[in-house]
């Protein structure tokens, strides 16, 4: 049942009934609610805002990304947030967080962060693991709605979204280096429902895209005017696939678009390949190092089919150069973006990222890539 401020004020003064007290009291704080939520139901509607409500969130690592995502999340009013780390603070840390001090140094990250995550929102459950995500079974990962890992290497972000597949969670990873950093959605399968002006060309339900499909169509009138709601699905693919897939074919069939493409992905699919071979570690700028990682994202470069002289010697340095970094803009585009994402998930509505999302600050350009094998993707769902 949809909450409305006048329903909230029916139940406080419905008069001879049992549950007036509880009623009551429950009823007020839903009216409060909605006012303290006011301007963002505005937006998205009470029905998504009570699916925020109820929503059972999990973050894993607590730095200056995930200090964005967690902000976001808690002011629009999730119902908890979980949020997992084993390392402690450092110095580093205070450069670009804003969850803990100096006073933290040495504490479990987790757990300096949170009575400032609780301080934005009250009404919003925080639990903190002091844990490495690592040693979690995939009956840990069932009880969230969504799983947010940041920051975290391509051999954990594989393991959970094994995990997280097992019990059908969204999930979404996501890191930053310095100018540069990714987003990657795999959502399984999601249903969300767009809402637009009926046309007298009649809505077909019909596959639009090799991963996204019309499934519904229903019309309502709303202002004297013919609305139509069209429901679709989108369908994702696992990491361990995405990893290796190649470019949409729309991409493939022009050159002047693959030339578009940034040499970032090459890049974060070479520093994963990189972290593998060297037990998670970054590549500095030793000859050894940027030898390795040269070969490994010209090899990748390779793969994506792009033009070569789209990657460049200038763009691998400043690439290295930047890992490990975290500056605020860049952390607060990527959190700002992956929370609104969730929220719209949440609430079954927009299209959401499909699959991968890069941004390169120094061109202010963020596209998103639908990474996929060039099979049917009916065949990879139960990966």
């Amino acid at each position: 049942m949809a909450i409305t401020v006048d329903s909230a004020e029916e139940a406080v003064a419905a008069p001879g009934n049992p549950q007036t007290i509880s009623a009551g009291a429950d009823a007020l704080q839903l009216k409060d609610e909605i006012a303290l939520y006011d301007r963002q139901i505005r937006l998205w509607g009470v029905k998504a805002q009570e699916k925020l409500r109820s929503a059972n969130i999990l973050l894993v690592t607590v730095k200056a990304l995930a200090n964005e995502i967690a902000k976001n999340l808690v002011l629009a009013g999730i119902g908890s947030l979980t949020i997992v780390d084993h390392e402690l603070v450092s110095g580093s840390d205070l450069c670009s967080q804003f969850f803990v001090s100096e006073e933290d140094i040495g504490k479990n990250r987790a757990e300096a962060a949170a009575p400032q995550i609780r301080r934005l929102n009250p009404r919003v459950a925080v639990h903190v693991e002091p844990a490495d995500i690592r040693t979690k079974t995939a009956d840990y990962f069932a009880i969230f709605d969504v799983v947010i890992a940041t920051e975290v290497d391509v051999d954990t972000i594989t393991l959970i979204n094994t995990y997280t597949r097992l019990s059908s969670r969204p999930l979404y990873t996501t890191a930053s280096h310095g100018f540069y950093g990714y987003i990657f959605a795999d959502l399984v399968s999601h249903d969300y429902a767009i809402q637009r002006d009926k046309s007298n060309v009649p809505t077909v339900l019909k596959a639009e895209t090799p991963t996204r499909s019309v499934i519904a169509a229903t019309t309502k009138k709303e202002n004297g005017k013919v609305v139509e709601i069209v429901t679709k699905r989108e369908t994702y693919s696992p990491i361990s696939v995405v990893n290796s897939s190649p470019l949409p074919t729309e991409y493939l069939k022009n050159r002047r678009r693959l030339r578009q493409v940034q040499p970032l992905l090459a890049c974060i699919r070479a520093l994963w390949e990189f972290q593998r071979l060297s037990n998670n570690a970054f590549p500095s700028q030793s000859q050894a190092d940027m030898e390795l990682f040269t070969t490994l994202a010209t090899a990748k470069h390779k793969e994506l089919q792009l033009p070569p002289e789209t990657l460049t010697g200038e763009f691998l340095g400043n690439f290295v150069q930047n890992l490990g970094a975290e500056l605020a803009p860049v952390t607060a585009f990527l959190g700002g973006v992956l929370a609104q994402d969730v929220i719209n998930v949440l609430g079954g509505r927009e299209q959401p990222i499909q699959n991968f999302l890069l941004f390169d600050a120094e061109d202010s350009n963020a596209p998103v890539y639908a990474l996929h094998p060039p099979v049917s993707l009916d065949s990879i769902m139960a990966v």
